[in-house]
């Protein structure tokens, strides 16, 4: 499992090699703040924004390179999930406990938390505003916002969740309900769904399925149990060697997967799913369920729609070879945030942070 705070290396040391040559480049052009500034700690070298397992770890190597008092994560949550759990916690495997840790906890030692939420960016003049008011300023900016759970953009949700036979392995408010949704099953249709919008960690949606047919075997339930996979995708996977693999199981296993389905509404009082036609505009099916397992819409945190930091669908614009801005230079992105060509999964974080070992530069020039 990889670890919470990655000190990988790798043999691509590419990223902050521009961001190191910044500091006698273009200091000129940064707009730097004073010293009265930094007395005050508004300012800061290197400033990341978002405390997940990418901030986290971008924020210790930053601490390694610049000290630790030059170096400031802006989180607002007391708590730190590791998400890749709540899979296992929908299924009655793991407990919602063992899936986080308070903030404090992983923070880097020595490293400012600044407790609050980013509400605006401004790269124009190297400084963001907070929630509470604070205008903070930096040298660098790290960008690790994530990605934004959008279930509102369902009509029913998400209040339908106030109701039972229905839960959501993305959210920490709903995974619970998810396993009481399969423990309460007695027969009927149980429903997955996967959204027409990228996701993060794209084969969840898909693990909860066979963790719960495999339930659903163990307790003497899956003769009553048509077990259903609506998806947005016209694929079962994006690559075909797997794709193929899991094929075989779908069959083997007796799963029904129906493509090119979208949900768009859920009637929670009437169990009842809504999934439009995306093949044939305006057509929709109404689903009865006995179980839901809904994967939300999900985007670019608004913060970063309406910022200049956001290409034209909303996700930080950033160089896939070196995660620098592309055009901020001395702004950097990483995760699901971003709009590198990888999957939005902790996977991918580790292998963004291969990119972003400089060991081999001087850290001087800051």
């Amino acid at each position: 499992m990889t670890p919470l705070v990655s000190v990988v290396s790798g043999p691509r040391a590419r990223l902050f090699a521009c961001f190191l040559r910044l500091g006698t480049q273009q200091a000129s052009s940064l707009q730097l703040h004073t010293g009265a500034s930094l007395a005050a700690k508004n300012y800061y070298e290197v400033l990341v924004l978002g405390g997940g397992s990418g901030g986290i770890s971008m924020a210790a190597r930053m601490k390694r390179r610049v000290g630790a008092d030059n170096v400031a994560i802006v989180e607002p949550s007391e708590r730190h999930f590791y998400q890749p759990i709540w899979t296992l916690v929908g299924a009655g495997a793991k407990q919602l406990s063992s899936s986080f840790r308070p903030t404090v906890s992983v923070i880097p030692s020595g490293v400012e938390w600044i407790k609050a939420r980013v509400v605006e960016l401004n790269p124009d003049k190297n400084c963001i505003h907070t929630d509470n008011g604070k205008e903070i300023s930096y040298k660098y900016l790290i960008i690790a916002l994530g990605i934004q759970l959008d279930y509102e953009k369902i009509k029913g949700l998400p209040e339908g969740f106030d109701h039972p036979k229905i839960g959501s392995n993305y959210s920490v408010r709903t995974v619970e309900k998810t396993w009481k949704a399969l423990q309460d099953f007695e027969e009927g249709n149980a429903i997955f769904t996967f959204p027409n919008t990228p996701v993060k960690c794209a084969g969840a949606p898909q693990k909860i399925m066979y963790l719960s047919e495999a339930y659903f075997r163990k307790t003497g339930k899956r003769s009553k149990a048509n077990i259903i996979f609506n998806t947005s995708l016209g694929t079962i996977f994006g690559v075909k060697k797997y794709a193929d693999a899991l094929k075989e199981i779908i069959q083997e296993r007796n799963l029904a997967v129906n493509y090119k389905q979208n949900l768009i509404e859920v009637r929670a009082d009437k169990q009842e799913a809504v999934f439009e036609n995306l093949d044939k505009p305006g057509e929709t099916q109404v689903i009865s369920y006995e179980m839901l397992h809904v994967t939300p819409p999900m985007s670019s945190p608004d913060v970063l729609k309406t910022s200049p930091v956001a290409d034209a669908a909303g996700w930080v614009d950033v160089d896939k070879e070196t995660l620098q801005h592309r055009r901020y230079p001395n702004v950097f992105g990483i995760g699901d945030c971003t709009n590198l060509p990888t999957s939005k999964t902790a996977a991918a974080v580790e292998k963004h942070l291969l990119i972003s070992d400089f060991r081999d530069c001087k850290i001087t020039t800051l």
